[in-house]
Protein backbone atom coordinates (compact mmCIF):
# COMPACT_ATOMS: atom_id res chain seq x y z
CA UNK A 1 0.00 0.00 0.00
CA UNK A 2 1.41 3.12 -1.35
CA UNK A 3 0.38 6.72 0.34
CA UNK A 4 -1.62 8.95 -1.59
CA UNK A 5 -1.47 12.35 -2.37
CA UNK A 6 -4.20 14.59 -1.37
CA UNK A 7 -4.70 18.84 -2.48
CA UNK A 8 -4.46 21.01 0.63
CA UNK A 9 -8.05 22.28 -0.37
CA UNK A 10 -9.57 19.11 -0.46
CA UNK A 11 -7.54 18.17 2.70
CA UNK A 12 -8.95 21.09 4.77
CA UNK A 13 -12.32 19.81 3.30
CA UNK A 14 -12.22 16.46 4.05
CA UNK A 15 -10.38 17.30 7.38
CA UNK A 16 -13.28 15.58 9.62
CA UNK A 17 -13.10 12.23 7.92
CA UNK A 18 -9.43 11.39 8.59
CA UNK A 19 -8.37 9.53 11.71
CA UNK A 20 -5.69 12.01 12.47
CA UNK A 21 -3.80 14.91 11.36
CA UNK A 22 -0.11 14.37 11.77
CA UNK A 23 2.31 17.19 11.49
CA UNK A 24 5.83 15.71 11.04
CA UNK A 25 7.88 19.14 11.22
CA UNK A 26 9.72 20.09 14.37
CA UNK A 27 8.26 21.34 17.76
CA UNK A 28 9.16 24.99 16.92
CA UNK A 29 7.50 25.01 13.53
CA UNK A 30 4.71 22.77 15.27
CA UNK A 31 4.34 25.97 17.88
CA UNK A 32 4.01 28.51 15.50
CA UNK A 33 1.13 27.22 14.01
CA UNK A 34 -0.24 24.01 12.78
CA UNK A 35 -3.94 22.86 11.53
CA UNK A 36 -6.29 22.90 14.65
CA UNK A 37 -6.49 19.40 16.00
CA UNK A 38 -3.12 18.38 14.42
CA UNK A 39 -0.64 15.91 16.67
CA UNK A 40 2.52 16.96 16.60
CA UNK A 41 5.08 13.59 15.42
CA UNK A 42 8.39 15.05 14.27
CA UNK A 43 10.82 13.38 12.41
CA UNK A 44 13.26 15.83 13.27
CA UNK A 45 13.50 17.74 16.25
CA UNK A 46 14.66 21.45 16.39
CA UNK A 47 18.37 20.75 17.16
CA UNK A 48 18.28 17.62 15.18
CA UNK A 49 16.87 19.55 12.17
CA UNK A 50 19.56 22.80 12.75
CA UNK A 51 22.33 20.45 13.17
CA UNK A 52 21.58 18.42 9.70
CA UNK A 53 21.19 21.93 8.00
CA UNK A 54 24.71 22.92 8.96
CA UNK A 55 26.19 19.87 7.67
CA UNK A 56 24.00 20.16 4.60
CA UNK A 57 25.57 24.13 3.93
CA UNK A 58 29.10 23.68 5.61
CA UNK A 59 30.09 20.01 5.21
CA UNK A 60 28.49 18.07 2.16
CA UNK A 61 24.83 17.52 1.36
CA UNK A 62 25.34 13.94 0.81
CA UNK A 63 26.82 13.47 4.38
CA UNK A 64 23.63 15.60 5.36
CA UNK A 65 21.68 13.14 4.20
CA UNK A 66 22.73 10.00 5.27
CA UNK A 67 23.23 11.35 8.97
CA UNK A 68 19.11 12.79 8.43
CA UNK A 69 18.06 9.51 7.22
CA UNK A 70 19.28 7.65 10.17
CA UNK A 71 18.01 10.09 12.85
CA UNK A 72 14.50 10.38 10.85
CA UNK A 73 14.33 6.61 10.64
CA UNK A 74 15.05 6.56 14.59
CA UNK A 75 12.31 8.60 15.11
CA UNK A 76 10.16 7.15 13.27
CA UNK A 77 10.35 3.92 14.77
CA UNK A 78 9.96 6.25 18.29
CA UNK A 79 6.59 7.56 17.28
CA UNK A 80 5.94 3.70 16.12
CA UNK A 81 6.53 2.22 19.11
CA UNK A 82 4.99 5.05 21.13
CA UNK A 83 1.90 6.12 19.29
CA UNK A 84 1.00 3.68 16.77
CA UNK A 85 1.36 0.52 18.59
CA UNK A 86 -2.55 0.25 20.01
CA UNK A 87 -4.19 1.57 16.74
CA UNK A 88 -6.12 -0.32 14.75
CA UNK A 89 -5.51 -0.82 10.90
CA UNK A 90 -8.91 1.04 10.07
CA UNK A 91 -6.95 3.84 11.35
CA UNK A 92 -6.29 6.82 8.11
CA UNK A 93 -4.07 9.78 9.02
CA UNK A 94 -3.21 12.70 6.80
CA UNK A 95 0.36 13.68 7.18
CA UNK A 96 2.12 16.42 6.11
CA UNK A 97 5.27 18.86 6.22
CA UNK A 98 6.57 21.98 5.69
CA UNK A 99 6.13 21.84 1.76
CA UNK A 100 4.96 17.82 1.46
CA UNK A 101 8.58 16.78 0.51
CA UNK A 102 10.97 14.23 2.49
CA UNK A 103 9.74 14.43 5.99
CA UNK A 104 6.29 13.85 5.57
CA UNK A 105 7.42 10.79 2.79
CA UNK A 106 8.98 9.40 4.85
CA UNK A 107 6.53 9.16 7.74
CA UNK A 108 3.63 8.20 5.43
CA UNK A 109 5.76 5.36 3.84
CA UNK A 110 6.81 3.83 6.49
CA UNK A 111 3.01 4.31 7.70
CA UNK A 112 1.36 2.99 4.54
CA UNK A 113 4.01 -0.24 4.29
CA UNK A 114 2.93 -1.35 8.02
CA UNK A 115 -0.69 -1.18 6.72
CA UNK A 116 -2.59 1.86 7.30
CA UNK A 117 -4.48 3.73 4.86
CA UNK A 118 -2.44 7.28 5.12
CA UNK A 119 -3.09 10.49 3.05
CA UNK A 120 -0.20 13.10 2.07
CA UNK A 121 -0.94 17.07 1.62
CA UNK A 122 0.55 17.67 -1.77
CA UNK A 123 2.75 21.36 -1.09
CA UNK A 124 2.10 20.55 2.82
CA UNK A 125 1.76 23.08 5.05
CA UNK A 126 2.59 26.16 2.77
CA UNK A 127 -0.22 24.59 0.70
CA UNK A 128 -2.03 24.21 3.55
CA UNK A 129 -1.61 27.61 5.24
CA UNK A 130 -2.93 29.24 1.38
CA UNK A 131 -5.87 27.16 1.36
CA UNK A 132 -7.10 27.75 4.39
CA UNK A 133 -6.68 31.92 4.28
CA UNK A 134 -9.05 31.33 0.86
CA UNK A 135 -11.50 30.07 3.49
CA UNK A 136 -11.14 32.46 6.28
CA UNK A 137 -11.28 35.19 3.15
CA UNK A 138 -14.75 33.11 2.52
CA UNK A 139 -16.29 31.73 5.44
CA UNK A 140 -17.90 35.43 6.80
CA UNK A 141 -20.39 35.55 4.50
CA UNK A 142 -22.56 32.81 5.65
CA UNK A 143 -22.54 33.91 8.81
CA UNK A 144 -25.02 36.20 10.69
CA UNK A 145 -23.80 38.15 13.79
CA UNK A 146 -25.04 39.54 16.73
CA UNK A 147 -22.47 41.91 18.48
CA UNK A 148 -22.62 42.53 21.54
CA UNK A 149 -21.84 45.94 22.73
CA UNK A 150 -20.87 47.88 26.03
CA UNK A 151 -18.43 50.10 27.68
CA UNK A 152 -15.59 48.54 29.04
CA UNK A 153 -16.06 46.74 32.26
CA UNK A 154 -19.59 45.60 31.37
CA UNK A 155 -18.65 42.17 31.30
CA UNK A 156 -19.26 41.37 27.46
CA UNK A 157 -16.94 38.21 27.49
CA UNK A 158 -18.57 36.71 30.58
CA UNK A 159 -22.03 37.94 28.72
CA UNK A 160 -20.34 35.32 25.78
CA UNK A 161 -19.73 32.85 28.43
CA UNK A 162 -22.87 32.53 29.57
CA UNK A 163 -24.62 32.58 26.26
CA UNK A 164 -22.16 29.46 25.42
CA UNK A 165 -23.14 28.01 28.68
CA UNK A 166 -26.62 28.50 27.39
CA UNK A 167 -26.10 26.54 23.71
CA UNK A 168 -25.75 29.70 21.60
CA UNK A 169 -22.99 29.76 19.07
CA UNK A 170 -19.99 31.82 20.05
CA UNK A 171 -16.77 33.64 18.61
CA UNK A 172 -14.80 34.79 21.35
CA UNK A 173 -12.36 36.45 19.76
CA UNK A 174 -10.21 37.32 23.03
CA UNK A 175 -10.00 34.14 24.22
CA UNK A 176 -8.93 33.15 20.84
CA UNK A 177 -6.20 35.87 20.84
CA UNK A 178 -5.50 35.45 24.55
CA UNK A 179 -5.59 38.95 25.49
CA UNK A 180 -8.79 41.06 26.56
CA UNK A 181 -8.33 43.54 23.81
CA UNK A 182 -7.21 46.92 25.62
CA UNK A 183 -3.54 48.35 26.35
CA UNK A 184 -4.41 46.39 30.04
CA UNK A 185 -5.53 43.46 28.57
CA UNK A 186 -2.66 41.14 28.48
CA UNK A 187 -2.78 38.82 31.22
CA UNK A 188 0.81 38.77 33.67
CA UNK A 189 3.25 36.08 32.12
CA UNK A 190 0.91 35.11 29.10
CA UNK A 191 1.73 35.34 25.67
CA UNK A 192 -0.36 35.78 22.87
CA UNK A 193 -0.45 32.71 20.03
CA UNK A 194 1.31 33.70 16.30
CA UNK A 195 -1.03 35.37 14.01
CA UNK A 196 -1.00 32.35 11.73
CA UNK A 197 -1.93 30.47 14.90
CA UNK A 198 -4.68 32.96 15.75
CA UNK A 199 -5.79 32.45 12.08
CA UNK A 200 -6.19 28.75 11.73
CA UNK A 201 -8.23 29.18 15.62
CA UNK A 202 -10.56 31.27 14.01
CA UNK A 203 -10.74 29.26 10.81
CA UNK A 204 -11.70 26.58 12.75
CA UNK A 205 -14.41 27.97 14.96
CA UNK A 206 -15.80 29.97 11.48
CA UNK A 207 -16.27 26.46 9.54
CA UNK A 208 -18.01 25.06 12.79
CA UNK A 209 -20.68 27.24 13.08
CA UNK A 210 -24.39 26.20 11.58
CA UNK A 211 -24.74 29.12 9.05
CA UNK A 212 -28.48 29.20 9.60
CA UNK A 213 -28.43 29.75 13.52
CA UNK A 214 -26.50 33.49 14.78
CA UNK A 215 -22.96 33.99 16.46
CA UNK A 216 -22.76 36.00 19.40
CA UNK A 217 -19.28 38.14 19.15
CA UNK A 218 -18.09 41.60 21.32
CA UNK A 219 -17.48 44.28 19.34
CA UNK A 220 -13.83 44.14 19.51
CA UNK A 221 -11.31 46.39 17.48
CA UNK A 222 -8.89 45.82 14.59
CA UNK A 223 -6.43 44.72 17.02
CA UNK A 224 -6.74 42.36 19.91
CA UNK A 225 -3.86 43.21 21.58
CA UNK A 226 -0.95 42.68 18.99
CA UNK A 227 -3.31 40.59 16.54
CA UNK A 228 -5.15 41.80 13.57
CA UNK A 229 -8.71 40.44 12.95
CA UNK A 230 -8.77 39.17 9.20
CA UNK A 231 -10.19 42.06 6.89
CA UNK A 232 -13.04 39.69 6.08
CA UNK A 233 -14.55 38.40 9.51
CA UNK A 234 -14.17 42.76 10.61
CA UNK A 235 -16.49 43.75 8.22
CA UNK A 236 -18.96 41.06 8.49
CA UNK A 237 -18.95 41.68 12.24
CA UNK A 238 -19.40 45.09 11.82
CA UNK A 239 -22.39 44.39 9.46
CA UNK A 240 -23.79 42.38 12.25
CA UNK A 241 -26.90 43.81 14.19
CA UNK A 242 -26.03 45.20 17.76
CA UNK A 243 -27.30 44.57 21.29
CA UNK A 244 -25.85 46.89 24.22
CA UNK A 245 -25.08 45.49 27.24
CA UNK A 246 -25.26 48.24 30.20
CA UNK A 247 -24.04 47.90 33.78
CA UNK A 248 -23.83 51.33 35.93
CA UNK A 249 -20.28 52.67 36.75
CA UNK A 250 -19.99 51.50 40.38
CA UNK A 251 -20.83 47.77 38.78
CA UNK A 252 -18.16 48.33 36.63
CA UNK A 253 -15.30 49.42 38.72
CA UNK A 254 -16.55 46.51 40.81
CA UNK A 255 -16.05 44.27 37.93
CA UNK A 256 -12.62 45.35 36.90
CA UNK A 257 -11.38 45.40 40.27
CA UNK A 258 -12.26 41.70 40.75
CA UNK A 259 -11.69 40.53 36.93
CA UNK A 260 -7.60 42.65 36.71
CA UNK A 261 -6.53 41.35 40.15
CA UNK A 262 -3.39 39.95 38.74
CA UNK A 263 -2.35 43.03 36.71
CA UNK A 264 -2.79 45.45 40.02
CA UNK A 265 -0.92 42.82 42.08
CA UNK A 266 2.13 43.50 39.78
CA UNK A 267 2.68 47.76 39.99
CA UNK A 268 5.67 47.53 37.74
CA UNK A 269 4.21 45.94 34.72
CA UNK A 270 0.54 47.91 35.59
CA UNK A 271 2.78 51.46 35.62
CA UNK A 272 4.49 50.00 31.88
CA UNK A 273 1.06 49.54 30.39
CA UNK A 274 0.07 53.04 31.77
CA UNK A 275 2.80 54.54 30.34
CA UNK A 276 2.01 53.57 26.95
CA UNK A 277 -0.79 55.93 27.44
CA UNK A 278 0.82 59.02 27.91
CA UNK A 279 0.53 60.23 24.15
CA UNK A 280 -3.26 60.13 24.64
CA UNK A 281 -4.09 61.12 28.31
CA UNK A 282 -0.79 63.23 28.86
CA UNK A 283 2.00 62.64 31.20
CA UNK A 284 0.63 64.51 34.15
CA UNK A 285 -2.77 61.84 34.11
CA UNK A 286 -0.51 58.82 33.74
CA UNK A 287 1.41 59.79 36.52
CA UNK A 288 -1.61 60.55 38.48
CA UNK A 289 -2.98 57.23 37.98
CA UNK A 290 0.33 55.35 38.67
CA UNK A 291 0.44 57.50 41.79
CA UNK A 292 -3.22 56.13 42.49
CA UNK A 293 -2.44 52.49 42.27
CA UNK A 294 0.94 52.76 44.16
CA UNK A 295 -1.04 54.32 47.25
CA UNK A 296 -3.50 51.20 46.63
CA UNK A 297 -5.86 53.26 45.83
CA UNK A 298 -7.42 51.22 42.81
CA UNK A 299 -10.87 51.82 42.91
CA UNK A 300 -10.46 55.76 42.13
CA UNK A 301 -7.64 54.68 39.37
CA UNK A 302 -10.47 52.68 37.82
CA UNK A 303 -13.62 55.07 37.94
CA UNK A 304 -10.84 57.62 36.28
CA UNK A 305 -9.14 55.53 33.48
CA UNK A 306 -12.71 54.21 32.89
CA UNK A 307 -14.48 58.15 32.81
CA UNK A 308 -11.11 60.16 31.11
CA UNK A 309 -9.47 57.14 28.78
CA UNK A 310 -11.94 54.00 27.63
CA UNK A 311 -15.76 55.56 27.92
CA UNK A 312 -14.71 58.68 25.25
CA UNK A 313 -13.00 55.98 22.66
CA UNK A 314 -15.97 54.00 22.85
CA UNK A 315 -18.58 56.85 22.23
CA UNK A 316 -16.16 58.29 19.25
CA UNK A 317 -15.87 54.91 17.90
CA UNK A 318 -18.61 52.59 18.32
CA UNK A 319 -20.95 54.58 15.82
CA UNK A 320 -18.29 54.68 13.22
CA UNK A 321 -17.47 51.22 12.98
CA UNK A 322 -20.70 49.53 14.02
CA UNK A 323 -23.59 50.22 11.53
CA UNK A 324 -26.07 48.67 13.81
CA UNK A 325 -25.12 50.47 16.60
CA UNK A 326 -27.43 53.37 16.60
CA UNK A 327 -30.50 50.85 16.92
CA UNK A 328 -29.08 48.35 19.08
CA UNK A 329 -31.43 46.83 21.83
CA UNK A 330 -30.69 46.83 25.33
CA UNK A 331 -29.79 44.37 27.67
CA UNK A 332 -29.06 46.02 31.39
CA UNK A 333 -27.26 43.65 33.75
CA UNK A 334 -28.37 43.56 37.10
CA UNK A 335 -25.36 42.99 38.95
CA UNK A 336 -21.75 41.06 38.53
CA UNK A 337 -22.64 37.40 39.81
CA UNK A 338 -22.75 34.67 37.22
CA UNK A 339 -26.34 34.34 38.09
CA UNK A 340 -26.93 38.18 36.38
CA UNK A 341 -24.96 36.80 33.60
CA UNK A 342 -26.90 34.19 33.46
CA UNK A 343 -29.84 36.37 33.16
CA UNK A 344 -28.59 38.95 30.49
CA UNK A 345 -28.28 35.77 28.46
CA UNK A 346 -31.57 34.74 28.65
CA UNK A 347 -32.55 38.45 27.36
CA UNK A 348 -30.53 38.32 24.66
CA UNK A 349 -31.89 34.93 23.75
CA UNK A 350 -35.39 35.82 23.89
CA UNK A 351 -34.58 39.00 21.96
CA UNK A 352 -33.25 36.74 19.47
CA UNK A 353 -36.49 34.70 19.47
CA UNK A 354 -38.67 38.28 18.97
CA UNK A 355 -36.58 39.06 16.11
CA UNK A 356 -37.31 35.66 14.42
CA UNK A 357 -40.80 35.61 15.09
CA UNK A 358 -42.05 39.14 15.56
CA UNK A 359 -39.34 41.44 13.66
CA UNK A 360 -41.47 44.80 14.20
CA UNK A 361 -41.69 43.92 17.68
CA UNK A 362 -37.64 43.37 17.97
CA UNK A 363 -37.29 46.75 15.76
CA UNK A 364 -39.60 48.92 18.08
CA UNK A 365 -37.83 47.60 21.10
CA UNK A 366 -34.38 48.10 19.66
CA UNK A 367 -35.38 51.59 18.60
CA UNK A 368 -36.43 52.54 21.93
CA UNK A 369 -33.69 50.51 23.87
Amino acid sequence: MNPRPVEAADALRLLDRFSAVIDVRSPSEFALDHVPGAQNWPVLDDAQRAEIGTIYKQVDPFVANKRGAALVARNIATHLDHRAADLPKSWAPLVYCWRGGNRSGAMAHVLAQVGFSVAVVRGGYRALRSALCAELDALPDRIDFRVICGRTGCGKSRLLQALRAAGAQVLDLEDLARHRGSVLGLEPGAEQPSQKAFESQLWAALRGFDPARPVYVESESKKVGSLHVPDALMARIRAGHCIALELDDAARVAFLLRDYAALAADLPLLHARLDALRALRGAQTVERWKALTAQGDLATFTAEILQQHYDPSYIRSMPRNFAGFGGAATVRLGGIEPEDFTHAAQAVLRLESTMRTQPDQAQALAAGG
